[in-house]
């Protein structure tokens, strides 16, 4: 009785310039052989797809119809048995799966009659060479691109605000990508402030030209490739570490450390959404005078129209009218309106008031210094105490990995002191302008700008008793306006006022001027 077979052709996409390999080139073998061996053929299937699994659409397709027609078809015919698998293990099984449906799978190039035993080894030879050499390639591949990382370059798809480029030698390499480049360091400043949530700060980078999913976006953030360094994954006895990146960073270590903490929930900065109501501004930075919890907001219909509230929940029934409390605020902000006439005094003053202050930052250095110092230190004791046999090489590398985070954090706050001084006149003069126009700002501008504003001026939350606001604190820049305000009024008659005197009014805290 005739035999009937299924012939199948496999090619992978790294296979498709080899024409030994070709579709073509299998599928004449095949068709040639049963026309010599008087084999009918029943179907052609054609798989372009890895070996590696059996999980290939046209093999799926495949069993369905052999399931389906059990007994239609005696044979399965491919050229060697590496078109059939790349994987030993999945290839026995396989091959008693296609013996229950009562079909023989053969390699006409390389026969085995698999009833006698022996040749269950040329088998498993035929079947071994192609696993290894997968297995040979996937690890050059992985050494290759643990190299590259040791070196500092980015081997992969590249991230949001990057691009992929390749130099005239032919190596890889990620360069910056204009505006997304831009867009992610904004992110990073927003998420670092803690006035928005990260899901919100992704919804406002989508509008501004970002496209990516809000998956992806949380990686991105989480990516120390921003702030100039590439992650080498741990690998047998060898820790996890960051090396140095080739590449051009979008952000400093320090802000990378400061969204970090954000993230992480180190940083518990209670606020709201920016899906907020408009009439809302304050949602979020208001506390309730009755229970201390941080109000909320919403919009009542009225009997013509819809009402704001800022009010309490859980049990607590406090509320207040929103237009009365807005307007209120709104008065609040003008005392701290610099005047325009006095612009360069503020400059003059808060300049001065700012470098005596960052005297304190070379204290502030030499701590941190201390604190490094201190810190490898304990790593250097750790090493003396791995290679004396003391401690054994998992202790160390949990050592290594508790103390190299502390020690890169701190690091970066040790880079980051020098960088916070850069363009201080330029940031200052900005901010003074920004506040001179401060009525029309929380007028006119964009929800966002306002709760921006609102979280510059008030570091901590407002108290609202009915009365007036209350806080801890603001902005020492803004209060030492306030403070020359008053100050420059009551002695505006005196021609010979010493006005560096004034800069003596901020308190010891520390001055903020990010306005």
């Amino acid at each position: 009785m005739k035999q009937i077979a299924d012939l199948y052709v496999r090619v992978s996409t790294d296979e498709q310039a080899d024409k030994g390999y070709s579709q073509r080139n299998q599928e004449e073998v095949l068709k040639k052989y049963c026309q010599i061996n008087n084999i009918a053929v029943r179907d052609v299937i054609y798989e372009d797809h890895s070996a590696k699994t059996f999980i290939r659409p046209k093999w799926k397709l495949l069993l369905v119809n052999l399931k389906r027609f059990k007994n239609k078809t005696d044979l399965l015919l491919f050229t060697k048995w590496d078109r059939f698998s790349r994987n030993a293990g999945d290839a026995y099984q396989m091959i008693s799966i296609l013996r229950k449906l009562g079909v023989e799978p053969q390699a006409i190039e390389q026969p085995l009659d698999l009833s006698i035993p022996e040749n269950k080894m040329m088998l498993a030879f035929y079947l071994a060479v192609p696993e290894v050499e997968n297995d040979r390639r996937a690890l050059n591949v992985f050494h290759g691109m643990r190299r590259a990382k040791k070196e500092g370059r980015y081997v992969s798809q590249a991230p949001i605000g990057y691009v992929n480029r390749s130099k005239d030698d032919g190596s890889k390499y990620i360069a910056i990508k204009e505006p997304e480049s831009s867009i992610m360091r904004w992110a990073f400043n927003e998420i670092a402030k803690g006035i928005f949530s990260t899901e919100d700060i992704h919804r406002m980078a989508r509008k501004k030209g970002i496209k990516t999913g809000k998956h992806s976006f949380w990686l991105a953030v989480r990516n120390p490739l921003y702030c100039g360094k590439i992650k080498v994954p741990q690998y047998k006895d060898e820790e996890s570490y960051l090396a140095n990146g080739q590449h051009e960073a979008i952000i400093s270590e320090e802000l990378f450390y400061k969204v970090q903490d954000v993230v992480d929930g180190r940083k518990k900065v209670i606020r709201a959404k920016v899906e907020t109501i408009l009439e809302l501004p304050l949602r979020g930075f208001l506390i309730c005078p009755v229970c201390g919890k941080v109000l909320s907001g919403s919009k009542s219909k009225g009997r013509n129209k819809y009402y704001a509230y800022y009010h309490c929940y859980k049990g607590c029934t406090y509320r207040s009218n929103a237009d009365d409390v807005n307007q209120m605020f709104i008065k609040e902000l003008l005392k701290y309106a610099p005047k325009r006439q006095y612009k360069k005094v503020y400059s003059i003053i808060i300049l001065e008031a700012y470098k005596e202050q960052t005297k304190e930052r070379q204290n502030e250095k030499a701590q941190l210094l201390k604190q490094i110092k201190d810190y490898e230190g304990r790593l250097s004791k750790a090493r003396d105490l791995l290679m004396t046999n003391q401690i054994d090489s998992a202790d160390y590398r949990d050592i290594k990995s508790d103390y190299g985070e502390t020690l890169a954090r701190l690091q970066a706050r040790y880079s980051g002191i020098d960088t916070d001084q850069d363009d201080i006149e330029k940031l200052l003069n900005q901010g003074i302008e920004n506040l001179l126009r401060i009525h029309s700002i929380y007028d006119n501008s964009e929800l966002v700008v306002c709760r921006n504003l609102i979280g510059s001026i008030y570091p901590e939350n407002l108290i609202y008793d009915g009365i007036g606001f209350r806080t801890k604190r603001i902005n020492e820049a803004v209060e030492l306006m306030y403070l020359i305000n008053e100050q420059l009024d009551s002695n505006k008659k005196e021609t010979n006022q010493n006005i560096s005197n004034l800069s003596l009014m901020v308190g010891d805290e520390g001055l903020e001027l990010n306005l």
